[in-house]
């Protein structure tokens, strides 16, 4: 393992000196630590070799990047890596996903060591996939584990790349690289809080108010601790302790259902939390405001025109992933649906329900594939008759 700057730069010369894409991984901690931070970056070049970094000891990867970052990277779901990447100086301008890419050809299981093993007809174990990589020392078997990660990762590409050329899905699969490069991978949230697993169950201003609070007070440990959430207290125990809003400490501290770690340990902390939800004048609304649609469930009695739309252009666009062999949600994702099937154009044609689909997010070739079928789909649902909710029901 890469522990100091001096053998870093001599991987970044022998790096530099290999030839072809670079393969890219990289280890967190989820589950166990706040942050998402790169605990373990593994990299693989022909005629280089493997290397395995520590990226708290290293630092920033900014003369690793100079020398690299015009390459080819091969990862295997860019999108959970590059954020953590970024955050030390590793900023690719052009990947090669296997895992998007095996989804296009709709391989029915993506996960590294099944394409693996069905592709290249080698086996990988996957028994540290959920170890805490945060650990140090890191056992012998887990970077043996980790570097068996990218060792593969050039021949896997090779391999999906002939196999995309084939399906004529070469052109499809470099928009969806792109897209994942172009795309913004933090996003800040409106009112995290809501995340809170169960808080739907909430009922009452005050009961709401109090989850918050709750919520904000164990971001805020987990944060300065650099643990997990859910490990100092779950989901359930916040949400139990808001519903019950106990009169005191000590009835909080008694309350079965309030467990984890910190539960008593930072007693004062959550009743402090439950105090501010009971008495503060900045109460939640009910619901989140923001562009949230309603459950497609609820379409027939809230938007009768909208649901009918949907219903029409989801069993086209079903049947053209079929065609296309891949996942009907890389074909378009279903948000991208309902929201135009919500609020379509006024004038149904190709040309604005692809001005539509573009504004949503849709690449080229999406916009290619469904433009016609939703439109096609949307004018015959206009002129069918729209069920009323007593025989939809």
């Amino acid at each position: 393992m890469i522990e100091t700057r001096e053998d870093y730069l001599e991987a970044v010369k022998a790096i530099a000196a290999g030839q072809g894409p670079i393969a890219v991984d990289a280890e967190r901690a989820s589950g166990f630590r706040y942050s998402q931070r790169a605990y373990l970056i593994q990299m693989f070049r022909r005629d280089a070799g493997t290397f395995l970094f520590d990226p708290p000891a290293v630092g920033r990867f900014d003369e690793l990047n100079d020398v690299i970052a015009g390459e080819e990277w091969v990862l295997h779901a860019a999108s959970q890596d590059l954020t953590c990447l970024r955050e030390v100086g590793l900023d690719p301008t052009r990947i090669f996903d296997t895992e998007l890419a095996a989804r296009l050809l709709g391989i029915p299981r993506v996960g590294l060591g099944v394409v693996v093993e069905e592709l290249l007809g080698i086996h990988l174990a996957k028994e540290h996939s959920a170890a805490d990589w945060s650990t140090r020392p890191l056992p012998q078997s887990w970077l043996s584990y980790a570097a068996l990660d990218v060792e593969l990762l050039v021949d896997l590409r090779d391999s999906i790349d002939q196999l995309l050329s084939e399906a004529g899905k070469s052109g499809i699969a470099q928009q969806e690289f792109d897209a994942v490069l172009a795309k913004e991978l933090r996003v800040v949230r409106q009112d995290p809080w809501r995340r809170l697993s169960g808080i739907h169950s909430i009922r009452g201003i005050r009961n709401l108010a109090a989850a918050r609070e709750l919520w904000l007070a164990r971001d805020a440990l987990a944060q300065e601790l650099d643990v997990s959430p859910g490990r100092l207290v779950p989901d359930a125990s916040l949400v139990a302790a808001a519903k019950a809003l106990p009169p005191t400490k000590r009835e909080l501290g008694a309350l079965r259902e309030f467990t984890g770690r910190a539960s008593r340990s930072e007693i004062d902390r959550w009743w402090a939390a439950i105090e501010t939800g009971r008495t503060t004048d900045d109460l939640p609304v009910v619901r989140s405001n923001g562009d949230t649609l309603p459950p497609p469930r609820s379409w027939s009695d809230k938007n009768p025109e909208a649901d009918v739309r949907l219903k029409a252009a989801r069993q086209a666009i079903l049947e053209r992933a079929e065609e296309l062999t891949m996942p009907v949600e890389n074909l378009l994702t279903p948000d991208t649906l309902r929201r135009i099937a919500w609020t379509p154009p006024e004038e149904l044609d190709v040309q604005t329900i692809s001005a539509r689909l573009e504004e949503l997010g849709a690449r080229p070739w999406q916009r290619e594939a469904t433009a016609e079928l939703i439109a096609e789909a949307f004018v015959e649902a206009r002129q069918s008759p729209v069920p009323s909710p007593e025989s939809a029901s």
